[in-house]
C-alpha cells in the first residue's frame, strides 16, 4: 500500500491482508505527517463496526492514538486524525461536502458506485503540502465490479504506474499467498474457498476479474453495445421512455430501425425535479423538428395524488408531454432486454445485438452492467443501491412494451397507441 500514485488499488483474492494493509498504511501516514487528515470508508456503518473498527483497535497503539467512538475517529497525539465513514445511499457523499482530506481510503471499492468514488476524489485537497492520494482495496464482484475493472484492471497491466490527466494510477494484485500469517493461523481457509461456486472461487481464491456471478446482464459489453453517435435516419421511429420520481428523472430516447434494431441515442438524468421542470428539461433536449412517435411512462404515474386528485401523467400533459403506459412486468421486461442485448447473426452475416447505446449516455452505460441479481428472486434485479435502478428501469419499460419476437415491425403508419408501436 506504500504507493506514491494518486490512485492505488490493492485488489484481487480474499485473504491477502488488504484491509490490514490499509490500516497499517493509514497509521504510517498519520505518524509521518503530523496534523494530517484521512478518511477510511466502507459502504455501510455495520460493515465498519464488524471489520475495520475492531481491527484498528487491535492494531493501533493506545499510547499514540485514541479512538472516539461517538465520532468514529482516531485522534493521534501529533494532531493527525483518521476518520471512519460510510456511503450507504448515493446521497451520503454530501456529508463530506465541505471536508478536506489528504488521503481517502476505500475498503471494498466494488461496493461503491463510480459516482460516489469520483465525487469523493474532489474532497482530497489542502494547502499543507502533504501527499494527496486515494487508496482502495477490494475483491472482484459487487455493484461496482464493472467500473472498477474498467478503471484499474482493463486500462493497464498490474504493478505498472499509468499516467492520466491529473495524476497517476496503479493496480497491485492481491493474492492469498501475500498473507503468510493467515495461512499459518487458519490452514483451512484456502480449503473453504475451494468449496465455493466456480465463479466465486475464481474471484476470491484466484482474484480473477473476468467473472462476476452476481451481474444480471453478464452479456453486456462496452465493445459490443456502446457505439459512437451517428445521424439517426429520418425513417426510424423514435420513443421516449422514462422512470420518474422526485429522487431522479431518468429519460431515454430510443430510435428503432425498420429491421428492428434499437439504439439509445440520448439520455437525461436529473435528481430533484418537480414535474413541470422535468417536462421542460425533456422538451429542451429534443431538437427542432424532431418527431417523437411515442412517449412511455410506468403505470404508477397514473395513480391519483391525494393532495390534488390528479395523476403525474395529467400534470405532465399540462406541461406539454403526453404519455402512454409502458409494461410494468419486471421479469418479463428484463427477459426482453436480455433478448435485445444478446448478440445474434444478422441478415448480412454479422453478429450484433439488437440494442446499442450511444457513448454519450453515460448513466445508462454506468448503471446497466452494475445491476445485480435479486438474492430472493434471481430472475429479477436487486433494487439496491436504488441509484442504479433508474435508467435500467426506463429501458426495461421500453423493452417489455415493444418486444415481440415472433412479429415483424409493421411498415404502415400508426397512431402511437402502444399496441401499434415499434413491434418486431
Amino acid at each position: 500500500m506504500q504507493s506514491d500514485t494518486l490512485e492505488t488499488l490493492f485488489g484481487g483474492a480474499a485473504g491477502g491482508g488488504k484491509s490490514h494493509g490499509q490500516l497499517l498504511d493509514a497509521l504510517r501516514f498519520a505518524v509521518c505527517y503530523p496534523g494530517s487528515r484521512q478518511l477510511m470508508l466502507r459502504r455501510t456503518m455495520p460493515e465498519l463496526e464488524r471489520s475495520l473498527v475492531p481491527a484498528a483497535l487491535r492494531l493501533y497503539p493506545q499510547c499514540i492514538a485514541k479512538y472516539k467512538v461517538s465520532e468514529h475517529r482516531w485522534d493521534f497525539a501529533n494532531g493527525s486524525a483518521l476518520e471512519f465513514g460510510y456511503c450507504d445511499a448515493e446521497s451520503d457523499v454530501t456529508r463530506y461536502q465541505s471536508a478536506e482530506y489528504d488521503v481517502i481510503r476505500f475498503d471494498e471499492l466494488t461496493h461503491f458506485t463510480e459516482s460516489q468514488f469520483t465525487y469523493l476524489l474532489s474532497r482530497i485537497r489542502g494547502t499543507n503540502g502533504f501527499p494527496k492520494q486515494v487508496k482502495a482495496t477490494t475483491n472482484p464482484g459487487g455493484v461496482g465490479h464493472q467500473w472498477v475493472k474498467s478503471r484499474f484492471i482493463d486500462s493497464m497491466p498490474p504493478d505498472t504506474v499509468r499516467e492520466f490527466d491529473g495524476g497517476t494510477r496503479l493496480f497491485l494484485p492481491a493474492r492469498l499467498g501475500d498473507n503468510p500469517f493467515l495461512r499459518k493461523a487458519d490452514a483451512g481457509y484456502e480449503k473453504r474457498l475451494k468449496l465455493l461456486s466456480p465463479t466465486d472461487r475464481k474471484a476470491l481464491l484466484d482474484g480473477v476479474w473476468e467473472l462476476n456471478e452476481g451481474q444480471y446482464f453478464s452479456e453486456f459489453s462496452r465493445d459490443l453495445h456502446v457505439v459512437k453517435p451517428y445521424a439517426i435516419p429520418h425513417d426510424w421511429r423514435r420513443c421516449l421512455t422514462i422512470d420518474y420520481g422526485l429522487d431522479m428523472l431518468a429519460a431515454l430516447w430510443i430510435a428503432q430501425s425498420p429491421d428492428g434494431h434499437s439504439v439509445v441515442y440520448r439520455e437525461l438524468y436529473r435528481p430533484g425535479l418537480i414535474i413541470s421542470d422535468a417536462a421542460a428539461q425533456m422538451l429542451a433536449c429534443e431538437t427542432a423538428g424532431e418527431h417523437i412517435d411515442c412517449r412511455l411512462a410506468p403505470p404508477d404515474l397514473w395513480n391519483r395524488r391525494q393532495e390534488t386528485g390528479r395523476s403525474a401523467v395529467e400534470l405532465f400533459a399540462d406541461s406539454g408531454l403526453d404519455f402512454v403506459k409502458s409494461s410494468n412486468e419486471r421479469v418479463a421486461g428484463w427477459l426482453a432486454l436480455h433478448e435485445l442485448l444478446q448478440p445474434r447473426k444478422d441478415t448480412d452475416g454479422a453478429v450484433r445485438p439488437r440494442l446499442t447505446i450511444f457513448d454519450t449516455c453515460h448513466n445508462l452505460i454506468r448503471t446497466l452492467p452494475a445491476l445485480q441479481h435479486d438474492k430472493r428472486n434471481p430472475s429479477d434485479t436487486a433494487n439496491t443501491p436504488h441509484e442504479l435502478t433508474h435508467a435500467p428501469d426506463a429501458l426495461r419499460g421500453y423493452a417489455a412494451t415493444v418486444y415481440e419476437p415472433v412479429k415483424a415491425m409493421p411498415q404502415s403508419a400508426y397512431d402511437c397507441e402502444v399496441g401499434e408501436f415499434l413491434r418486431f
